[in-house]
């Protein structure tokens, strides 16, 4: 063979090396700590699907769920640090990070789940999601994590109920000073210590939404759940900064459509979801009650009206009240 043929093979291999390399999907993984049947789980593989078809096969995404890459926190500053491409936050300790993602934790703020999507998919939300920036990551979608309400060993009827409580909640600043208002203790805590702290009266009850009564098991030990919707925390949907600017403008304009495709399929999907762990709930003897939410608002008003010295917090407020 000679050295012109030698040539032409080493051309045509790194060609095709080339050719190769360019065609290439980038990959980027998805980490969370829910488990594969969890509606956001779901809306996140249908993320997937629609983030390879719509950048033509450009971008795949690998999703890690069941903590496999590590807690929610631990995923989070990964992605922070550019290790990890994207992960799944609750919005609550996201106030941590953006101080606009403070109006999920305050109470009261939607008046219903259909005002709650108005504000998501409009203008206020968008802001919402861009405000971590310098923090190193944005959010690209949210997804419907249901309503917070309050669970016990007995039912929470009016903040009487709550007066001397030890109530588990996230590690949130806000929500902290919500619980306080009410007149019970806040208790932060992990959620996996949550069942063996309910059952061991360490604390006296908690608030999350449905859920945590059946996939926590939390209904086995806290036979009242009071449907208080105080909080509509979303989950959010995050990208690293820099493995977002490295992306270019098409690609980056797909990977947001389809997130915000997958974020109106989650919605039905977690309205089935609460629906059917309702049910299981009340086959495992938790009772459901519904309290005025009159006593509870005006309770936390005077806490409101703090927030509401704070000029970007007001503003916010102003326009999620203004949403129709």
């Amino acid at each position: 063979m000679t050295h012109t043929t030698l040539r032409q093979l080493a051309l045509a291999a790194a060609a095709a090396l080339v050719c190769h390399t360019a065609n290439a999907a980038e990959t980027l993984r998805l980490a969370h700590g829910l488990n594969d049947t969890h509606p956001v789980h779901k809306a996140m593989e249908r993320f997937a699907e629609l983030a390879k078809q719509k950048t033509k096969g450009e971008v795949e995404i690998k999703i890690f769920p069941n903590g496999t890459l590590g807690g929610e926190r631990e995923t989070l500053e990964q992605v922070q640090n550019g290790v990890l491409e994207m992960t799944k936050a609750s919005a609550s300790p996201l106030e941590t990070f953006a101080p606009e993602y403070k109006v999920f934790n305050l109470p009261f703020v939607f008046r219903d789940k259909t005002h709650f999507f108005k504000v998501l998919d409009g203008q206020v939300g968008a802001n919402i999601l861009a405000s971590s920036r310098a923090r190193g990551f944005i959010g690209l979608a949210f997804y419907d994590s249901g309503a917070r309400s309050f669970y016990a060993k007995k039912p929470i009827t009016s903040p009487d109920d709550l007066k001397g409580m030890k109530i588990r909640v996230q590690q949130s600043p806000t929500t902290i000073k919500m619980i306080q208002a009410l007149g019970a203790s806040p208790t932060p805590m992990p959620w996996g210590e949550v069942y063996p702290a309910l059952q061991a009266g360490v604390v006296d009850g908690a608030e999350n939404n449905v859920t945590a009564l059946t996939s926590g098991r939390h209904g086995e030990v806290s036979k009242f759940f009071s449907v208080t919707e105080h909080q509509m925390v979303p989950d959010v949907l995050v990208i690293s900064t820099a493995k977002w600017d490295s992306l270019k403008k098409p690609v980056q304009d797909a990977l947001r459509e389809a997130a915000q495709e997958s974020f109106v399929y989650q919605r039905q999907l977690w309205a089935d979801a609460e629906k059917a762990e309702t049910t299981a709930a009340e086959k495992m003897g938790v009772k459901f009650n519904t309290p005025s939410k009159a006593a509870f608002v005006t309770k936390v008003q005077p806490m409101m009206d703090a927030e509401r010295k704070n000029a970007k917090i007001a503003g916010l407020l102003d326009q999620i009240e203004a949403t129709r």
